[in-house]
């Protein structure tokens, strides 16, 4: 399948994934330079069960994770857990607040929704060891 002028629309995921992963890698050196006691802290004001297990869980997914995100590594399955992240993030924790907060916490959910259905994309390693190309 080609997409606009002959370029492969997994080209489109391979900008979809870098993007998602920078934001992750920045958010969760942030947490991290945070410390554990405070981001289990925040975790708890926003009623997030078991913050202090909740909180370094998610701090740790989103560095870690979003490193391999950003080499192309477990794609898939690291959308899936950043939409399920984003979903709680928008739907239980942003969305009783209006729209206007859960915007970015929305395509966030559902670019992990697109990296789990359509794979990580162009320049991934996945791609290169895993994926099947048609």
């Amino acid at each position: 399948m080609r997409g606009v002028l002959g370029i492969h629309p997994g080209w489109g995921l391979t900008f979809v994934r870098l993007a998602m992963a920078l934001i992750f890698i920045l958010a969760g050196w942030q947490k991290l330079g945070a410390g554990m006691d405070a981001v289990a802290g925040n975790f708890a004001r926003m009623g997030i069960p078991v913050p202090g297990v909740s909180g370094p869980f998610i701090a740790i997914l989103e560095l870690v994770g979003g490193a391999f995100l950003f080499l192309g590594l477990f794609g898939r399955w690291l959308g899936l857990l950043f939409a399920i992240e984003f979903a709680v993030a928008t739907f239980y924790v942003k969305m009783p607040s209006g729209w206007g907060p859960a915007r970015l916490d929305l395509m966030l959910m559902v670019g992990g929704l697109a990296l789990f259905l359509a794979g990580p994309g162009r320049a991934a390693l996945d791609d290169m060891w895993f994926e099947r190309r048609r």
